[in-house]
């Protein structure tokens, strides 16, 4: 069973440190949420996991089965399984959603196997149709343009159809429900749970509780200044959602006293 750790991980931005000696652990098969309020940290964390470059890590490790990523960079951690769906995904007008995702199936194929010559387009097509039936897609998606003219919840779609294609060890949702109406919202999260199982490790990063309505977490984080302040089962999300954060803050202002 593949693991995802992370170790006391101290991130800075812009000579600002925002993670401050945050702690987990994700085996696969897991999904965690993780939730806070605004500026703590949760969108720096999926960045520094990928090695985005602005992201400094100054002190601790990020580890995959027991090995540091931090000197791969984005495209080699996303080979060896780790996968980020992005709040903000970028439209490339030209490239159809098909032809990305079988260039980047093809990548993954080589990185493992430098004498792949990859999967012929009528096996990808095959295997496209099969993950847009498991998230209930229409097939006419793939001809699209990747994100040109795409509603939110399209967007996220077509994220959790990458994913899904590309079957990492770890996904990380960086708040997948930005934007998104009930509607979309639950779509998207019928296509994580399909996704969800003993194959893939999922972080789910979100504000708030809507979300874990439909996608149920084995276990909740609280993300407060930098670190995890608080762990727990899916009851935790709910007290953040009927009490928000202010609890949050004046636990830790008791615990850290000025």
């Amino acid at each position: 069973m593949a693991v995802l750790e992370i170790k006391n991980l101290h991130v800075s931005v812009a000579d600002k440190e925002i993670l401050k000696g945050f702690n987990l652990r994700i085996n696969q098969g897991e999904v965690h949420a993780l939730m806070g309020p605004n500026g703590t940290g949760k969108s720096t964390l999926s960045y520094a996991i990928m090695g985005h470059p602005r992201y400094q890590i100054t002190q601790g490790d990020i580890l995959l089965d027991g090995k540091s990523i931090l000197g791969l960079s984005t495209d080699e951690r996303a080979h060896a399984g780790i996968f980020l769906a992005f709040q903000y995904p970028v439209a490339i007008p030209g490239v159809t959603l098909a032809n990305f995702l079988r260039v980047a199936l093809n990548a993954r194929r080589r990185a493992e196997d430098p004498e792949d010559k990859g999967i012929s387009i009528v096996k990808f097509r095959q295997l496209l149709k099969g993950k847009m039936d498991l998230l209930k897609m229409d097939h006419a998606f793939g001809g699209r343009y990747l994100n040109e003219g795409f509603s939110g919840g399209e967007k996220k779609r077509a994220e959790i159809l990458q994913m899904a294609l590309l079957e990492p060890k770890f996904a990380v949702l960086d708040e997948t429900d930005s934007g998104l109406d009930i509607d979309a919202l639950r779509i998207v999260s019928e296509g994580v749970n399909t996704l969800a199982g003993k194959e893939t490790g999922i972080l789910v990063i979100t504000h708030y509780q809507r979300m874990l309505n439909y996608i149920k977490p084995d276990f909740v984080h609280v993300l407060y200044d930098g670190r995890i302040f608080e762990s727990g089962k899916a009851e935790l999300a709910l007290k953040l959602e009927e009490q928000g954060y202010d609890w949050v803050r004046e636990a830790a202002a008791a615990q850290n006293p000025v």
